[in-house]
């Protein structure tokens, strides 16, 4: 089975905690720097989901996130945000944490 980058060791960051403080953000700051372009590069697809998305929203759909640890709490904390910042209830975009 093919092992997802997400999934595996990060050999930039792998003697992070030998690191002084400085070291440790500059590893970070490193590391954040190639979201940007990575978002860039699929910037296409990326609109084209939102596009289909907010098609079947208008069609009464919803809106499901589902997750697992970190990545289930952050879908839960963006569905939450949805019915202040965009005024849809919580019949139409919940979200799924595992394990909860």
């Amino acid at each position: 089975m093919e092992q997802r980058i997400t999934e595996a060791r990060n050999p930039a960051t792998a003697a992070i905690d030998t690191l002084d403080a400085r070291g440790i953000v500059d590893a970070i700051a490193a590391e954040d720097a190639k979201v940007a372009p990575a978002v860039a590069a699929c910037a296409g697809p990326i609109a084209a989901l939102v596009e289909a998305t907010a098609e079947r929203m208008r069609r009464g759909g919803r809106l499901i996130y589902m997750g697992a640890g970190t990545s289930g709490r952050l879908a839960v904390l963006d569905a939450v945000e949805c019915l202040p910042t965009y005024s849809v209830g919580p019949e139409r975009i919940f979200a799924l944490l595992a394990g909860a």
